[in-house]
Order: structure tokens, then C-alpha cells, then sequence
């Protein structure tokens, strides 16, 4: 059974990782968030970020250490990870590296409903996301190379490596249901079409003359 956590939240799972280094406050947070790439892996912005910490204080694993302020600048809190907030980060890593949880990701509900459109639309479309795969995979590969180019521990690349490992498998599992799709001997397509008023492959309309162009 899942834990029902007081801030679930995995940008808080961040912010108490990042508060072992030492206290800050959020927009040194925020900074540092961005410079490791966490926004890669964790959506945010500063007013999410604002309303976790808050979260944390209320639960009681942060609290505030000092105000400060700079020149003209507004107030910044600055807060600190408190025992409670330290045993919450292991207790909530522990579970999400030991346990796989059930996700919804938009491309398996698009994969659930993909009889609402015939075949000579999935198709082309399928064949663009395996496109855009395959230009994200360029992108992490060549993030990955830059970091261990500047000696980067391999250590702290693993969620990338990790991304750039799922893309690939997704980018097979494309591949492998367009062929499906499209193979005349599985009989997907023609039954699917026929659904749509079509016929696969679909034939262009009839010129003036009546022939088919």
C-alpha cells in the first residue's frame, strides 16, 4: 500500500535533497534547481516552488533560519532542513526507488484510444513521434557527452541515461506497432479502416476523368 505522505509533491523531494547541502532560501532553490538540470526530470516554477515550501514548514521538516535582505531587494527566508524533513527524504526515497508505482502517462492513454482515428492518420502520426524521438535522443546523448567531457560523474547522469534508455525502448515499440499496423498478413489496418468508411492503404480521390491519382 502507498504512503500517504503530508507533501507529495516531488518537488519537495527535491528541496529537502538540496537542503542537506545547507539552508537556503527559495530563489537559491530555485537557481539551483535549474543549474542541475532537475527541471528536466521535475516540472516547476516559482510559484510552485513557493507553495512546497510552505508545505514543508507547515509539516514541520524545514524551518526558517533567518531573514535577510540585499540592497533593494525583497525579504528572502532563509530555511533549513530540520531531523523531521531528513528522515522524510530517506523514508520517501527508499520507497521510490524500491517500489514501481502505477503512472498515466498521455502517450498510453493516446495508445488506449487510438481506434477514434483510422489508420491512415495514426500512422503518419506515429511516424512523426518516432521523428521527435529520435531528435530527443540526440539531444540527451549529446548532454550526456558534453557532462562526461567536462568530468562529470557518471553518477550524476544516471535519470539522463535513464531517459535516453526509455526513449529507445520507446522509439522500438513504435517501430515494432507501425510495422504491425501497416503488415498486410496481421490484418490490423483493412479491419480498422473499414471501421472509418476507408480502405488501407487509403486511395486518393478520383481525378475529372474518373482515375485514380
Amino acid at each position: 500500500m502507498a504512503t500517504k505522505r503530508k507533501v507529495s509533491n516531488l518537488l519537495a523531494l527535491a528541496v529537502l535533497s538540496y537542503l542537506t547541502q545547507r539552508a537556503m532560501h527559495p530563489y537559491e532553490l530555485s537557481r539551483t534547481l535549474r543549474d542541475n538540470g532537475d527541471d528536466r526530470s521535475i516540472k516547476f516554477n516559482h510559484g510552485s516552488l513557493y507553495m512546497v515550501v510552505q508545505q514543508l514548514e507547515k509539516a514541520g521538516y524545514i524551518a526558517a533560519q533567518e531573514t535577510n535582505r540585499e540592497g533593494q531587494r525583497p525579504e528572502r527566508t532563509v530555511y533549513a532542513l530540520t531531523d523531521a524533513g531528513r528522515h522524510e527524504l530517506r523514508e520517501w526515497l527508499r520507497h521510490l526507488l524500491g517500489e514501481p508505482e502505477h503512472e498515466y502517462p498521455s502517450f498510453v492513454a493516446a495508445l488506449s484510444l487510438i481506434g477514434a482515428l483510422p489508420p491512415s492518420q495514426a500512422v503518419p502520426l506515429l511516424r512523426h513521434r518516432l521523428q521527435r524521438l529520435a531528435e530527443r535522443a540526440a539531444e540527451t546523448r549529446r548532454l550526456i557527452d558534453t557532462a562526461l567531457a567536462q568530468d562529470v560523474p557518471e553518477l550524476f547522469l544516471i535519470e539522463e541515461q535513464y531517459r535516453l534508455t526509455m526513449n529507445n525502448a520507446e522509439s522500438s515499440y513504435v517501430t515494432s506497432l507501425i510495422e504491425k499496423i501497416t503488415d498486410p498478413r496481421t490484418g490490423w489496418a483493412p479491419m480498422w479502416a473499414e471501421f472509418h468508411g476507408e480502405t488501407f492503404p487509403a486511395q486518393a480521390p478520383p481525378d475529372a476523368e474518373g482515375q485514380q491519382t
